[in-house]
């Protein structure tokens, strides 16, 4: 597509480690989605990302339309700088593109021992409490805690009852998806996977008001306040689509897509190991939580995705048939061997 070398691994290596940790909706499946972006002159390879903004502890981003897949770890990577000096660091990020997975940018701070936050807003799919409009992105954010003897506690989830690629997951595997994660354009619960393309739109998490929806609809608020109008980036419906074959709003409101990142260190707050036995005492204790049944377990955030990790490397990473299709059609267009 013409990155450079650097930018290329990367944005491979994004895509990897979501494939590795078992989040298969944002690893290389997404990849066809971008080729398609930069072929409608949506994603600029060879972007100039500077800093529009700065304070000691703050800054603005602007990712000159680049991947956000190296956009967001520029800006991460500048929340850890001013963190390791000042103890917190914190970056939002304007004219930016879909950056993978969240994870991926919040553990580069656990790295260096801190805590990683990262959040970005996206293309609007979710209805608000009590709406049948579109006007709010699956918003993810993550909080990234390192510990010791036990992996990092990462709690990288949606702002919505399901991610988007949950439903393409379904798609693909020609099954219906959970009520209560999408609703038809009449505002009726629906299990068709399709129903998104039909007019409807995902739920905010909890699903509906009774179930708590409005605490969902107020997260992911935060996520697209603290993304895109404190960046200067597209919020709520102005956001642009992921999906190439539909164009950008016409009447933006920023640049591009938002995200925000932070870092704080540890031991600012106290030291480093000491802080890290008692996360692992912390886990130790909600891993041995009494069960509703014998077979059952309490699973800490980020936990099945260091379990996925372990398993993929050992015995590879699965792919679906119309991924693998679609990294093959991807071959042929660039003129690679087939997989």
């Amino acid at each position: 597509m013409g990155c450079s070398n650097e930018h290329a691994a990367l944005a491979a290596d994004v895509l990897l480690q979501a494939d590795l940790r078992g989040i298969d909706s944002h690893g290389v499946a997404r990849l066809i989605g971008y080729v398609r972006l930069w072929e409608n002159k949506r994603i600029n390879t060879r972007p100039n990302i500077s800093i529009v903004h700065e304070t000691a502890t703050t800054a603005t981003v602007d990712g000159d339309a680049g991947l956000g897949l190296v956009v967001a770890p520029f800006a991460m990577r500048l929340a850890i700088q001013k963190a390791e000096t000042y103890g917190s660091g914190w970056v939002s990020v304007r004219n930016s593109n879909h950056f993978g997975i969240a994870g991926y940018h919040a553990l580069m701070a656990v790295e260096k021992d801190m805590v990683g936050f990262a959040m970005t807003n996206a293309s609007p799919l979710v209805a608000p409490t009590n709406s049948n409009e579109r006007l709010l992105g699956t918003n993810p954010m993550c909080y990234a805690f390192p510990a010791g003897k036990y992996p990092p506690v990462v709690v990288d989830m949606a702002t919505s009852a399901a991610a988007n690629g949950k439903l393409e997951i379904a798609q693909r595997a020609g099954k219906p998806v959970p009520e209560g994660w999408i609703q038809d354009a009449a505002g009726n619960y629906t299990t068709d996977p399709y129903a998104l393309k039909a007019g409807g739109s995902l739920l905010p998490l909890g699903s509906d008001k009774e179930h708590g929806s409005h605490k969902g609809f107020g997260l992911s608020a935060t996520v697209d306040i603290l993304s895109a109008v404190l960046s200067g980036a597209n919020y709520g419906p102005w956001v642009p689509p992921f999906v190439a074959f539909l164009n950008p709003p016409a009447d933006p409101v920023g640049l591009g897509i938002g995200h925000f990142v932070g870092a704080m260190r540890i031991d600012g707050f106290r030291p480093i190991e000491e802080f890290k036995l008692h996360m692992d005492n912390w886990v130790a204790r909600f891993k041995s939580a009494s069960t509703i049944h014998p077979e059952q377990k309490v699973v800490i955030p980020g936990e099945p995705e260091f379990e996925a990790e372990a398993d993929r490397k050992a015995n590879g990473i699965p792919l679906v048939d119309a991924v693998v299709n679609d990294l093959n059609g991807l071959s042929e267009k660039f003129g690679l061997s087939r997989l």
